[in-house]
């Protein structure tokens, strides 16, 4: 995010910041900074696949602190990647940039990446708190500069383009916002939050007469998420910058430092431009002259109006109205109840689907979730199941296709994947995009459960916020590759199970003696070292598996206006509590037990365990003979061999089964 080597660079020099003390006053907060800096706790597990329960805890604890000191925070949050997708290169180096952390994770090494579901535990999160909250259509910060100057208060972030955006209030970087040690302050103004302040006329004057309507030039001429510097290295390579009397610690930054010290000599953007268009061929100029232009226009405030959101829960959006989206799903995207993934299928067709920490000889995680991801497609794209005038082979090169960005081994690569066809129902001129969510809850809820292979009468049996996971789970049974073991789906139901105590015993209402006794017996448990602290990569490739199956399913079931009921994700997923079970299965049967002392706890493990295993045959778990065993191991082999070949080639065609309600197996 933002302009390369500004924060080092502005770090290095404390005189561009002031001290604050952050109290009674309105803050726009960045919401994706916000998330990434919470996610990455010191003490936070990256290889196991997130604690969201920890994470949503610190969310909760952060906002407490806000309150306490009479703070008023708005999270803004970014939406999909625009109609124009500018930052596409950009977004294909950080997945890159994400897979090598992976990668490293995978193999012991230290590094930091946020678990698949982040984003959608820090939108729960901020829900049940009540903060007030937007998602904008695209990226947030042009809207963010403009809520923070309307409002005259500070931005809280941690992107560096709030170096160069002209802020009344300031920016407030995360790093120096100390919220964790709030200060209890004098007098009847009571806490504040201790913070450091940068402001743009105090970097400005740190370089003499420069004019702060030169910032957007020097971030574009210095390279961000949209301006490629190939272009201006012609200038680079001729012009002498001076060095000034800033040269800072080193040497690394002696670039910015020059070209600040050049552009100063201006009174304005357009005569600095003219004068780096000297330097180019002639040729050229006009092509780097737009290109300059435009990329400077990112740092001029947004004309959206986000207070209108935070009055009447809408704002006017001019991108998103010639994009030509339906209101509701407009509407659904703003107030997050639709996750950028759906805006990128839809304007794009084209999705980048997060790497975690996996077996990368295996084929992406992902590839599981894939039949959910095209009933996704085909909800936005509308593919008519039976076409009777048309042959079968021109009905396939007729069905939409979307570009998808995902994993092959070690390599972010491009594949083109085929919408699924639809029911009937989905596709007849009655219910078009714009009016799905007036088609019947019963027959939204049929496409759901049929997508993930499951009945409504199986589920009637389950809890309303768990019938969504147990039906991801069944079809993560059937789908995952290699094949689910018993001791990771026990693990993962006692997982889920653990979650169901911790909320009823947050619950006096709910709580029974013997489930607080069930509760402190747990925690007891909980607290005792762990004999085998290995890490399997088996087991987390199958975990991160199922966390694929539950995103996908979470965006069909939100697309399709929530037929079942959203589970709370800081209940549901503990990466280390799952892993450690799973460990302990393998050993010690009798943690099977771990709940023993609460009949209500153990009646609904036993309900979940048999609910998901009469799904798949009797013989489904059971151990296979050595016979067996070798077979499989030829067929896996031949099976690396064939993917090894399809990761050769950079841009593949992946046409999955058109028909697929047919059958719902992942097309390796």
């Amino acid at each position: 995010m933002g302009v390369q080597g500004l924060t080092g660079f502005v770090e290095e020099r404390g005189v561009f910041f002031t001290e604050l003390r952050v109290r009674d006053t309105k803050l726009v907060i960045d919401g994706s900074s916000l998330y990434h800096r919470l996610c990455f706790a010191p003490a936070a597990d990256f290889r196991r696949g997130g604690d969201y329960g920890a994470f949503a805890a610190a969310v909760r604890d952060f906002f407490g602190i806000l309150r306490s000191c009479r703070v008023a925070p708005f999270v803004v949050l970014d939406g999909g990647r625009g109609a124009e997708d500018r930052k596409l290169p950009t977004l294909r180096g950080r997945a890159a940039e994400q897979l090598r952390a992976a990668h490293g994770l995978s193999r012991g090494a230290g590094g930091c990446l946020a678990p698949l579901l982040t984003r959608e535990a820090f939108v729960q999160a901020l829900g049940r708190l009540g903060v007030p909250f937007v998602q904008c259509f695209a990226e947030a910060d042009r809207e963010i500069a403009a809520l923070a100057n309307s409002w005259g208060c500070p931005v809280l972030s941690l992107d560096s383009d709030f170096c160069v955006f002209d802020l009344a209030g300031g920016y407030c970087p995360l790093s120096h916002f100390q919220w964790e040690s709030v200060c209890a302050g004098e007098g009847p103004q009571g806490c504040y939050v201790p913070a450091r302040c940068y402001s743009v006329e105090r970097f400005c004057r740190h370089f003499g007469r420069l004019n702060k309507s030169l910032l957007p030039l020097f971030a574009v001429m210095n390279g961000n998420d949209y301006m490629d510097l190939a272009a201006l290295e012609a200038f680079y390579s001729k012009v002498r910058l001076p060095r000034g009397c800033a040269a800072g610690k080193g040497g690394k930054h002696l670039r910015l430092q020059g070209l600040l010290n050049w552009l100063s000599q201006f009174a304005e953007p357009t005569e600095a431009v003219e004068n780096v268009l000297k330097y180019l061929k002639k040729h050229q100029r006009e092509e780097i002259r737009e290109l300059l232009c435009t990329s400077m226009e990112d740092y001029t405030p947004s004309d959206v109006n986000l207070e209108d959101f935070f009055q009447n829960g809408r704002y006017e959006c001019e991108a998103a109205r010639k994009a030509d989206v339906p209101q509701w799903i407009l509407d659904a995207l703003a107030k997050g109840k639709l996750a950028p993934f759906i805006i990128n299928a839809l304007i794009l067709r084209s999705t980048f689907l997060r790497v975690q920490v996996e077996n990368m000889q295996r084929p992406s995680a992902h590839s599981a979730a894939l039949p959910i991801r095209q009933v996704i497609y085909g909800l936005l794209l509308r593919v008519p199941q039976n076409n009777e005038a048309a042959s079968p082979s021109k009905q396939t090169h007729e069905l939409p296709v979307v570009c998808e960005f995902d994993r092959c081994q070690k390599t972010i690569k491009k594949t083109f994947v085929q919408a699924a066809s639809l029911p009937t129902d989905f596709c007849d001129d009655r219910f078009p995009l714009d009016k799905l969510m007036e088609m019947s809850t019963s027959c939204r809820q049929m496409l759901l459960l049929e997508t993930l292979g499951v009945k409504m009468s199986f589920l009637e049996s389950i809890p309303n916020h768990l019938q969504l996971p147990v039906a991801v789970t069944c079809y993560w049974i059937r789908c995952s590759e290699p094949k689910v073991k018993l001791h990771q789906l026990k693990a993962l139901l006692l997982m889920i199970v653990s979650g169901e105590l911790h909320r009823i015993n947050d619950d006096p209402v709910l709580r029974a003696e013997d489930d607080s006794i069930a509760y402190n017996e747990f925690l007891k448990w909980k607290e005792k070292k762990l004999q085998n602290t290995d890490f399997d990569l088996d087991a987390a490739h199958s975990f991160c598996q199922w966390q694929c199956c539950l995103q996908m399913g979470l965006y069909l079931n939100q697309l399709l206006c929530t037929p079942l009921s959203e589970p709370d994700l800081s209940r549901l997923y503990t990466g280390t509590l799952v892993h450690r079970l799973y460990q302990e299965l393998k050993s010690t049967p009798s943690v099977e037990n771990l709940f023993i002392l609460s009949p209500k706890m153990t009646q609904l493990y036993l309900l979940l365990l048999n609910a998901v295993e009469s799904t798949v045959s009797p013989e489904f778990f059971q151990k296979t003979t050595k016979t067996r065993s070798d077979s499989c191991k030829k067929k896996k082999a031949s099976n690396k061999k064939r993917t090894a070949t399809k990761c050769a080639t950079p841009e593949n065609l992946h046409f999955c089964s058109v028909n697929r309600f047919a059958s719902l197996e992942v097309d390796d």
